[in-house]
């Protein structure tokens, strides 16, 4: 469980060109234009750009999806799909938003409560 600790203003980028292999934790925002695999656990808002790639679980308060995301998505508030995000899994979101060209496989089980960050 992560401790209630404030979120922070910043804003980590991982660029294009980038690739990581291990689970990231941030307290802030996360942008994503290269590769994670492993899983995302963030306090803020996580953005995948269109060349991103996030294989693993991703637990976020705000979620803005344009690149392709493996895994379980568990975000706290709302979820933005870009026309150019490609995702498989599983979400769990208060409030999704879907851009007419996206590309989603899975299921997606919306709830007024918060889901857990682990």
């Amino acid at each position: 469980t992560i401790t209630s600790e404030p979120v922070t203003p910043t804003i980590n980028i991982i660029a294009a060109g980038t690739s990581i292999k291990g689970d990231i934790k941030a307290n802030g925002d996360i942008r994503v234009d290269g590769q994670v695999i492993g899983n995302l656990i963030v306090q803020g808002r996580i953005v995948i750009g269109g060349s991103g790639q996030v294989e693993g679980e991703i637990h976020c308060q705000n979620g803005d999806f344009s690149g392709e995301a493996k895994g379980k998505i568990y975000v706290g508030e709302l979820l933005s799909i870009r026309s150019t995000a490609q995702i498989t899994g599983d979400i769990q979101t208060q409030k999704i938003s879907i851009e007419p060209g996206a590309v989603f496989t899975g299921n997606c089980s919306m709830q007024s409560e918060q889901p857990e960050l682990q």
